[in-house]
C-alpha cells in the first residue's frame, strides 16, 4: 500500500493552509486509489513537528543526524512513499519553514512521487515552481498536474471583515480545480508505484560515507 503523506507548509498563526489540507484529505480518503485499498493518506503538520533553524552539523546527504528532532523528522519523512505538498506563496517563493523542513533530509525524499498544491493572491504559481526546482535536487518525482487556488476566487470571505488581513475565508474550490485534484492524486499514486523499485534498490551510504558519489563531487553536494 502506498502511503501518502500531505504535508501543511505553512506555520504560519491562522494559516489557510490546515484548510487546505483538510480539503486534500477528504479528496484523497474519496479518491479510488485509497478506497480500493491502494493507498493511505496522512496530514503532516509542520507547526506540530517544531523544527529549529537547520542546525544538524554535518550536511544531510551524509545521515550522520545529530539531534533528536531531526531523527523523528526522518521516521516522519521515511514512513511515506509519496507526498502531496500544500504551500501559500510567501515574496515570490516557499515559505522558509517549509524549506527549511526539507533541508534537514536527503535521502528519505528521494525516488518518491510528489503533488503541489498551492494558493495564494496569484494562485501560490512561483511557489510551485521553486518548490519543483528543491524537489528535484532531493531526487523527489514532482507530478505534472498541480492545484492553485486563488485567495480572490476559490476562498469565501462574505461572512469575514474585509478589512482584517488575518481572516482565513472558507474554501470554497471550484469544479475544475477538484477536477485537477483528483487528475494529480492519480499521478502520485501511479508514479510512486512506478517507483518503487528504485526505492527497493537504493544501496544507500556508500562505504565513504557519500552514498557512493566520488569523493569530490560529494564535497561540492555537501555545501
Amino acid at each position: 500500500m502506498t502511503r501518502i503523506g500531505i504535508i501543511v507548509g505553512s506555520t504560519r498563526p491562522g494559516r489557510r493552509g490546515t484548510a487546505v489540507a483538510r480539503w486534500v484529505e477528504q479528496a484523497t480518503l474519496g479518491h479510488t486509489v485509497v478506497t480500493t485499498g491502494q493507498a493511505s493518506v496522512e496530514v503532516v503538520d509542520l507547526a506540530a513537528q517544531a523544527l529549529p533553524l537547520l542546525d544538524e552539523p554535518v550536511p544531510a546527504m551524509f545521515t550522520d543526524y545529530r539531534n533528536p528532532h531531526t531523527r523523528r523528522w526522518s521516521a516522519v519523512i521515511s514512513s511515506f512513499d509519496a507526498f502531496v505538498f500544500v504551500t501559500p506563496e510567501y515574496n515570490h517563493s516557499l515559505p522558509a519553514a517549509l524549506k527549511n523542513a526539507i533541508d534537514f533530509l536527503y535521502f528519505e525524499w528521494g525516488d518518491k512521487a510528489a503533488g503541489l498544491v498551492s494558493y495564494g493572491v496569484q494562485g501560490g504559481l512561483r511557489a510551485s515552481d521553486h518548490l519543483r526546482l528543491v524537489m528535484a535536487e532531493v531526487r523527489a518525482a514532482v507530478v505534472p498536474t498541480q492545484v492553485s487556488l486563488s485567495v480572490f476566487t476559490d476562498f469565501d470571505f462574505s461572512d469575514f471583515d474585509a478589512s482584517d488581513p488575518t481572516a482565513a475565508g472558507v474554501l470554497r474550490p471550484g469544479a475544475g480545480q477538484e477536477q485537477d485534484l483528483t487528475t494529480m492524486l492519480a499521478e502520485v499514486s501511479a508514479w510512486s508505484h512506478a517507483l518503487r523499485g528504485l526505492r527497493a534498490a537504493d544501496p544507500g551510504m556508500g562505504a565513504n560515507g557519500s552514498a557512493g558519489l566520488e569523493p569530490d563531487l560529494a564535497t561540492e553536494r555537501a555545501g
